[in-house]
């Protein structure tokens, strides 16, 4: 199994302050399940870590960024953490990848009956307990704000969704939401706003639309 989690151009790099920031879940959780889970028992399971040091804080790549929300989802369904693990490492094996959560096929099985959750791959189906339902709408929402690449391994993010213009791609300014089709950071549109500038302004300044505009003060707004 190739992994493919390495600090290179191409696969983003996201602190634990900016996994928290694009996904909104808590950071006290997010720094839990990349100390203790991924850089520890997953971590494990592959001979090396899930993250590496930047600037004395811990980050990641883009598909441990996606795995996140989806794990931290099984989580809130009360789904014990070493249940979510022992899954991890089953569908890392059946599809060949350490990110298996990031995978098409596998987001698009998971299920649920009110009680348990379930995972559909290609040798029948993967039972996970838990002790609160699992919101589907979460997972389903989120499985339409992505676009999947090569190996249907999601390859980019839409934090406000693909109506919206900021994205999230590994590929781009190691990986920072960007508006549009451009390198520019939504910050730098909302600081302008901030400024008292108005959106047609900034919007003629950096050659995009006023709609991109409006979609970096919304998504920063919504961020903050």
């Amino acid at each position: 199994m190739v992994f493919e989690n390495s600090l290179k151009i191409g696969n983003g790099i996201y602190t634990v302050k900016e996994i928290s920031r694009i996904l909104r879940l808590p950071y006290a959780k997010v720094n839990t399940w990349l100390h203790r889970y991924w850089d520890g028992r997953l971590g494990e399971s592959y001979s090396r870590n899930y993250s590496w040091k930047v600037d004395n804080t811990k980050a990641v790549g883009f598909h441990t960024l996606v795995e996140f929300y989806v794990m931290m989802q099984f989580s809130e369904a009360g789904v014990r953490p070493g249940q979510v693990l022992k899954a991890h490492q089953e569908l890392a094996r059946i599809y060949e990848t350490p990110f298996p959560f990031a995978q098409k096929a596998v987001l698009e099985g998971i299920h649920t009956d009110g009680k348990k959750i379930f995972l559909r791959i290609p040798d029948g189906t993967i039972s996970l307990d838990g002790t609160r339902q699992l919101n589907m709408d979460f997972i389903q929402l989120f499985f339409r704000k992505l676009d999947f690449g090569a190996g249907q391994l999601a390859s980019c993010f839409y934090p406000l969704g693909k109506n919206k213009s900021i994205v999230v791609d590994p590929g781009r300014q190691f990986g920072h939401p960007v508006v549009g089709e451009t390198n520019i950071y939504p910050e730098t549109i909302y600081n302008l706003h901030k400024a008292g500038e108005p959106p047609a302004f900034i919007a003629f300044t950096y050659e995009i639309s006023e709609q991109e505009v409006q979609d970096a003060i919304e998504y920063c707004k919504l961020a903050a």
